[in-house]
């Protein structure tokens, strides 16, 4: 009889857009080089290690990394280029396994569960045979599920692999710092670091009802990452096309500017939500939904490619005076996506274009 542990490999691409640009221009082996915008607005979409020593990391500033780094080698994004390895990757990835849930231009998760040879062996080979046709470099996790095997391919970057067994997991989550869960960026990170929890080993010791009080649906998600427990399927036609959260108040709000205390910390999540699971997605607008006391609702929604609190205070001011005088029950805030394969902007925004079209 099959065993129902299942086996999943975390697959990321060390430092992708950096190190095709290197293979394709010898002449940059051994200097810093980041890809990215470098207008006043630009950030870094990726950098290699030489310039990780020097501070710069993805998703800063263009201006910053120039000044930690000097001698920083700047080079534009070139998505035709990246999306075609992509496609190569992808193709390797599908000769082992059907089951490949695309992350983005640089990762991916791979159920090897039906497969009879060892996942770290799997893991292992699909690394070699990347290296052997594409002259670059991925690093994989391998775990019993996607939480885990994430986590776990950056153990041993760049260029490694990290396996959690089953029997391993306990003792792998019980010292993870909490920064490390699917979900967890820093205000929500915070936010369980006043309840006085630094790992997840501390994080244990909160109860459900605890955790759904203080992070509602989240609290759920929270309760069983920390005791390395997660139940997502490997989907290979995953595709998100919003995210959103929103609350229902005990008491209605009579006031925008009560309602513009709430949307705060809604907005403040939000942004927590898209750095930590949807980085990978170009945002292409924004949205605030209001319910009013006679269950009425509204949603206003203007185009966008970022979570801009001012935004989000606008939409809120214009949806409330749809309400003529009524006052407001329930407050949600969200941003839907660029459809799989569509553009973003110009800027390093822009790359966040799911994997291997």
């Amino acid at each position: 009889m099959a065993s129902s542990i299942r086996k999943i490999i975390h697959v990321d691409m060390d430092c992708f857009y950096a190190a095709i640009e290197m293979r394709e221009r010898p002449e940059l082996a051994g200097k810093p080089v980041a890809v990215g915008g470098s207008s006043g607005r630009g950030v870094l979409t990726t950098c290699n290690y030489e310039a990780r020593k020097y501070g710069c990391r993805s998703a800063m500033p263009s201006f910053k990394a120039q000044r930690l780094c000097p001698n920083l080698v700047m080079l534009p994004v070139r998505f035709d280029l990246y999306r075609a390895e992509s496609a190569r990757i992808r193709k390797i990835f599908t000769e082992f396994t059907d089951l490949v849930e695309p992350l983005s231009l640089d990762e991916a998760y791979l159920d090897v569960s039906h497969l009879d040879s060892e996942a770290a062996s799997i893991a292992a080979e699909i690394r070699d045979r990347i290296r052997e046709e594409t002259r670059l470099t991925a690093s994989a996790g391998i775990a019993p599920n996607k939480f885990l095997a994430k986590v776990s391919s950056d153990w041993n970057k760049p260029d490694g692999q990290h396996e959690v067994k089953p029997e391993e997991v306990a003792a792998f989550v019980h010292a993870l710092p909490v920064e490390k869960i699917w979900g967890v960026g820093k205000r929500t990170a915070e936010k369980i670091h006043a309840l006085g929890a630094k790992t997840c080993g501390d994080l244990q010791s909160l109860t459900l009802l605890e955790l759904t009080h203080r992070f509602g649906k989240f609290g759920h998600e929270l309760h069983d990452l920390c005791r390395g427990i997660d139940h997502r399927r490997v989907n290979p036609h995953r595709e998100r096309k919003s995210v959103s959260n929103e609350r229902t108040f005990s008491e209605d709000l009579v006031s925008p500017v009560e309602g513009l205390g709430k949307l705060e910390e809604l907005v403040d999540e939000l942004r927590d939500d898209v750095d930590a699971k949807h980085q990978d997605r170009t945002i292409r607008e924004g949205f605030v939904k209001l319910k009013f006391n006679d269950f009425s609702t509204t949603t206003a929604q203007r185009a966008t490619n970022l979570v801009d609190p001012s935004l989000f205070e606008s939409l809120l001011r214009e949806a409330w005076e749809r309400g003529e005088g009524r006052t407001v029950r329930l407050i949600g805030a969200g941003v839907r996506f660029v459809p799989l394969g569509g553009r973003g902007g110009e800027d390093a925004n822009s790359p966040q274009l799911e994997m291997f079209h």
